[in-house]
């Protein structure tokens, strides 16, 4: 057994504070690339860790949290990972000696961002360089924290015992209401992440002393659990640019009798926690005896709450199933004039068009909000509303609140975009924030269904939306285009609205691609207004192409009789796609829902025939 196992086993251990929030408020340099100190200023970390003994701390954290190769290539030195993270291991190993203090090598997740899908035994390659850096460098556990998932979590801790036979923390960062981002309360977490090998299970990160002890409340404590509470000092408070934490000693020293309580026998400090604070949690903690078991009440037990889901009045999948579905784009104005949106979604429905979407400021250009237009749609127009939402203009935090938004009144149908950049826009001076790409949101959203936000926190309900995502034919490598639907559909989507095609042939194209998902593919249609509009289209719009067939067909047409070539065209690509797709997706150009109104009455006279004519035999 290795003497940091002995030592918990039979008392009580206090670990150091945060290094990387530490050096931060310091002011430190590297463009936040900390870990990177281990080699530049290696007498920096040095200090740090010298600092953290004097205080007290039985067990050193290395400076490796972000060690890993992902998050290393954003600052240009992902060939250093190995290097960074041995260089911090001997670090703390050489603090560590005089004293006999214990090192934890530190790794932490290797992205936050729902957006990144990456193959497994990626992950693992990962992990296993960083974690192969900490043991060429001689620590004595591997501490794995501040992962969301417990899912990750074990995928990293699978990694650590393949590597060698030292004991592993692994340490879960949870909601403010007691869930993994995975959806997972603590005593379900801790026995998965046991059953996976590991010798300490904990909490840190995200939630302070308050926090840390509400959720060890919940946990069952059994004779052999050895638990680890490292709270974040508070939240910080956001000055002149710079995140500062204001951690109060006392504070924290007050708790560690209740953490204690709770069954913490490895206690320490996460976000805004520095020697200060170890130093006096150190004489508390050292006067402490270990809780070596705990029951919890029955009346706290949280027990997972299984939800039923009503079905939906209106729904796209179904009615895909029993007619050709017609979708109808209908962007809100720019002004605040909403008169006409109102009137062209009347006439669509009049016309035979099942649903009206709603397009997030699309290219960037301000409109009305498409959340206010579609309730208004729907209730003075009476048509189904699908509401596209980009992330370009809310970070993750804002996307949910919107779709919490959504769901409250009775908005099902969401199409999921990454969106336009705004500086392509109206207004180039914009930020875009792109938290999320159109993957990370369709996982938000998948989540969101499941009755949980993006940070495991229970929404006490569960939401209903049928997912849609963009897909573009057009692209010169359509193929790469297929591999990305094929992400969108396993984040999950569960239906797809393609960019417009003006090529009929690509409609065959396009189903052959496509087959295979067993989704219903709405394929974009949008009748041409005249020769400029053409060339406009062909030439500025990023993601349309227009074959020069065509741009010749409407070459020299402008006003009316530019618009009847335009339909004329937009007729013969409703043939091709209606051929081989059972939906339909038409967008208005410039609220011409004049133009939109005759493709949707085509539509279903053309279904109508369909049907009215028998079978050859």
């Amino acid at each position: 057994m290795s003497k940091f196992l002995e030592e918990l086993k039979s008392g009580l251990i206090l670990g150091d504070g945060a290094i990387g929030t530490l050096l931060y408020q310091r002011g430190e340099p590297l463009n936040g690339c900390y870990d990177s100190l281990n080699i530049e200023r290696p007498e920096v970390i040095r200090q740090v860790h010298l600092d953290y003994l004097s205080a007290g701390a039985r067990l050193i954290e290395t400076n490796t949290f972000g060690a890993n190769r992902f998050k290393l290539e954003k600052y240009g030195i992902p060939e250093k990972v190995r290097a960074i993270n041995e260089a911090g291991a001997r670090l703390a190993v050489e603090a560590c000696r005089p004293s006999a203090a214990h090192v934890a090598g530190s790794v932490g997740p290797l992205s936050a961002n729902p957006s990144e899908i990456l193959d497994v035994e990626l992950k693992k390659t990962a992990y296993r360089e960083q974690m192969e850096g900490l043991l060429a460098g001689g620590v004595d556990v591997l501490f794995l924290e501040t992962f969301s998932k417990a899912g990750e979590l074990v995928l990293a801790l699978e990694v650590a015992k393949s590597l060698a036979n030292l004991p592993v923390i692994a340490s879960l960062s949870f909601s403010d209401d007691g869930h993994t981002a995975d959806g997972l309360r603590i005593n379900q977490a801790f026995q998965r992440l046991r059953d996976s090998g590991a010798e300490v299970v904990g909490v840190n990160c995200h939630v302070g002393p308050l926090g840390v002890e509400r959720l060890l409340t919940e946990l069952e404590v059994r004779a052999g659990d050895l638990i680890s509470a490292f709270p974040n000092a508070g939240r910080p408070e956001f000055f002149l640019g710079r995140y500062i934490y204001h951690p109060t000693s006392q504070y924290f020293a007050d708790f560690v009798p209740k953490l204690v309580a709770q069954g913490a026998r490895l206690i320490g400090g996460c976000c805004g926690t520095d020697p200060g604070t170890i130093a006096a949690m150190a004489p508390v903690l050292r006067a402490l005896e270990p809780v070596t078991t705990k029951h919890v009440f029955a009346a706290l037990k949280v027990e997972p709450v299984v939800r039923s889901t009503p079905p939906l009045e209106v729904n796209l999948l179904d009615l895909a199933r029993d007619r050709t579905l017609i979708v109808t784009e209908l962007d809100p104005p720019k002004s605040l004039s909403l008169e006409k949106m109102i009137e062209g979604s009347r006439a669509l429905k009049a016309a035979g068009t099942d649903f009206v979407t709603m397009a997030d400021n699309s290219l960037a250009i301000l409109r009305v909000s498409n959340l206010a237009s579609a309730l208004l749609v729907k209730q003075q127009a009476a048509i189904e509303p699908i509401i596209h939402l980009a992330c370009r203009d809310r970070n993750l935090l804002g996307l949910q609140s919107e779709l919490m938004g959504m769901h409250a009144l009775g908005m099902n149908h969401v199409l999921a975009l990454t969106g336009d950049p705004a500086k392509v826009g109206d207004h180039p001076g914009a930020s875009s924030v792109y938290d999320v790409n159109s993957i990370g949101l369709i996982k938000t959203i998948k989540r969101l269904n499941e009755g949980f936000a993006a940070n495991g926190r229970d929404l006490k309900d569960r939401t209903r939306f049928l997912i849609g995502c963009a897909f573009n034919p057009n692209s010169r490598n359509i193929d790469s285009q297929v591999r990305k639907l094929d992400d969108k559909l396993k984040a999950g989507a569960h239906y797809v609205m393609t960019q417009p095609i003006f090529d009929p042939a690509l409609a065959r194209v396009t189903f052959e691609k496509t087959r295979a998902f067993g989704v219903p593919i709405l394929v974009g249609v949008m009748p041409l207004l005249n020769a400029r509009n053409t060339e406009f289209l062909h030439n500025e719009v990023p993601g349309i192409v227009i074959p020069d067939s065509i741009r010749e067909r409407m070459r020299g047409k402008e006003g009316p009789v530019g618009n009847s070539e335009g339909l004329a065209v937009a007729r013969d690509l409703c043939d091709a796609v209606l051929e081989f797709f059972s939906g339909i997706y038409l967008i208005t150009p410039l609220m011409r829902y004049d133009l939109t109104v005759e493709l949707s009455r085509y539509v279903r006279e053309k279904e109508a025939a369909s049907r009215a004519t028998p079978p050859a035999k």
